[in-house]
């Protein structure tokens, strides 16, 4: 992942699978540095509204893991942008831990973050993605201690994810002053980069990141103009301007 990057997310059937498909590759010429692609589950317990409702709306359609696979597999023919697979651990252990990670490795998937898989609990689920060249990103929280922290850096691959603050995914108006202590704290103790999300939702909180962390992940803003799109003819590329509107109009490098 590039410095001053942009993480958006959208779960993969919201509001179908072709959708899904030219999101990926929209997004990716936006300017994504990486995609996170959601896996719908049945009680996304993390999540706010706006991505409980994408999930319910994808469920509707069947979406499972293997459609998610596949989406990817087609996308790939148009874009090589990073894929990370966003999911809860039920729907992984369902299709198979060894299957998962052969099936995700052929799609073109780069690496998988299961939001409620902690790190003390991952070591199979984590050998089992390294030995095919995937990456396991952890979560990091302002309420997690610094020998946790330590933990998380010496296990995790690729990227850290960075919650602004504690509590469900969705758009806020103003970041927490908690990241920004995050952020300072894990680069103590890991080179990896960072990339902070949770409430961020326009251009000047993206660049209110930049100024420490790595990246900003935006998702409940993101699939919150799906959702006002859902059954436009615009709706790719109205979510690729939206996407586009995201980027602050000067990048600089990060502090740390």
């Amino acid at each position: 992942m590039s410095r001053r990057g942009l993480i958006p997310f959208i779960t993969a059937g919201d509001p179908d699978l072709a959708t899904t498909r030219a999101l990926i590759v929209e997004l990716a010429r936006a300017g994504a540095s990486v995609i996170e692609l959601g896996v719908p589950f049945s009680d996304p317990v993390a999540d706010g509204p706006v991505i409980q409702r994408a999930s319910e709306r994808a469920l509707r359609l069947h979406v499972g893991v293997r459609d998610v696979l596949a989406v990817v597999a087609d996308a790939r023919r148009e874009t090589d942008v990073p894929i990370v697979l966003f999911s809860y651990l039920n729907p992984l252990l369902q299709f198979g831990m060894e299957r998962l990670a052969t099936e995700t490795k052929q799609a073109g998937i780069d690496g998988v973050l299961v939001t409620d898989l902690v790190p003390e609990e991952a070591g199979e689920f984590a050998a089992t993605l390294a030995a095919h060249q995937l990456d396991q990103i952890f979560l990091a929280a302002p309420t997690t201690s610094d020998a946790r922290l330590s933990m998380i850096a010496r296990r995790a691959r690729g990227f850290i994810y960075a919650i602004s603050r504690a509590g469900v995914t969705g758009a806020r108006s103003e970041l927490s002053g908690e990241a920004e202590k995050l952020v300072g704290r894990l680069r103590r103790v890991t080179d990896l980069p960072i990339a902070v999300g949770f409430g961020i939702s326009n251009s000047e909180q993206v660049a209110e990141v930049w100024r420490y962390a790595d990246a900003a992940v935006v998702g409940s803003a993101l699939v919150a103009e799906i959702e006002r799109r859902d059954g436009a003819v615009d709706l790719v590329s109205g979510v690729g301007a939206f996407a586009r509107a995201l980027l602050p109009p000067v990048s600089l490098p990060p502090n740390g």
